[in-house]
């Protein structure tokens, strides 16, 4: 069974895959394509990703992907807890500018969709988590674009000081929304 939950943002949607407890652990079919498809989630998934955060406070992101290589995702935690944060970037939709936060983490067993169209990222809450997701399209680094995570307009609540947050500099550098060009409509 697949419980999807509605999010501020429509578009975006937390799923919930049931996990089947005993005095062995558990067992979980955390994705079925056609389980996936009857709940109305009908992408194509061709990659999955996996990282490791060692340190808690570290923010990844924001990221995205431009067309023709733009990537739906399906994001999870195995390992951890993390504030996930999706933004959206279509300039045509009401909620333009507006994001979704949501904790993920291996003990609620939750997953967040963000679908194209969105600058995604997480801050780890918790050291060495591990997060899994799965794209809709293949890794491009000539595609491959983000917004600063920390910019003002967003009104993102990140549960770090954001001068003691753990980064890349890539991550660093990225634009502003009012300085982004439109990639999306």
């Amino acid at each position: 069974m697949l419980h999807i939950e509605p999010t501020a943002i429509p578009d975006v949607k937390i799923l919930t895959p049931s996990r089947f407890e005993d005095g062995r652990g558990f067992f979980s079919e955390v994705y079925n394509r056609k389980r996936y498809e009857e709940a109305g989630v009908t992408l194509d998934f061709v990659q999955d990703n996996h990282s490791l955060s060692e340190k808690a406070g570290t923010i990844r992101g924001l990221h995205f992907q431009t067309a023709p290589f733009a990537q739906d995702k399906l994001v999870r935690v195995v390992r951890g807890r993390i504030l996930d944060v999706a933004v959206d970037l279509r300039r045509s939709s009401p909620t333009f500018g507006q994001h979704v936060a949501v904790e993920l983490s291996a003990q609620n067993w939750r997953q967040l969709l963000v679908p194209i169209g969105f600058a995604h990222g997480f801050c780890t809450l918790e050291p060495d988590t591990e997060v899994l997701y799965k794209v809709t399209n293949y890794y491009s680094a000539a595609h491959d674009r983000g917004l600063a995570f920390d910019d003002p307009a967003l009104g993102i609540e990140w549960p770090v000081d954001v001068s003691q947050a753990v980064l890349s500099e890539k991550d660093r550098k990225h634009p502003r929304l009012a300085d982004l060009p439109a990639c999306f409509d």
